[in-house]
């Protein structure tokens, strides 16, 4: 199992916007960032950028707040405290399955009685567990911009 490319890039730019995020000042203050700066200290492609920018600034609830114009740019829609890596991760590649067994067991030949859907299955929850309890507060400690 791998992530995609972009829910990499969606992981980096939401890390990116943590590590400026201040909690002493508005959220539209100094942790706005323009597009253009993230991608550039990211490594992200800007049109693919902007299409992750989208996507988590459109999911219910939104991940990202957007404004354009010339002091416009992208900003957390909450404090990186209240973001999980699940929350990244599943808004860009969907939810999370190690095999598709797990999600469903029409799926699989021999039903309930498979030897490997308890171990699909433990797996599954423990890196679902790791990635909702990982906060991108986590990550800002000594990497400031």
């Amino acid at each position: 199992m791998q992530i995609t490319k972009q829910a990499d890039y969606a992981v980096r730019a939401v890390r990116y916007l943590s590590e400026r995020y201040d909690p002493n000042l508005e959220m539209n203050e100094q942790n706005r960032a323009p597009t253009r700066e993230i991608a550039e200290k990211q490594h992200i492609p800007g049109s693919f950028l902007a299409k992750i920018i989208s996507q988590l600034s459109t999911r219910k609830p939104p991940l990202l707040n957007t404004s354009r114009g010339a002091s416009g740019g992208v900003t957390l829609a909450k404090e990186p405290k209240d973001i999980s890596l699940l929350d990244v991760v599943e808004a860009i590649d969907g939810p999370i399955y190690l095999n598709e067994c797990v999600s469903d067991s029409s799926k699989c030949t021999f039903d309930d009685d498979c030897p490997l859907k308890p171990i699909w299955s433990e797996a599954q929850e423990m890196l679902v567990t790791k990635l909702r309890t990982t906060r991108f507060n986590q990550f800002s400690n000594g990497h400031k911009k």
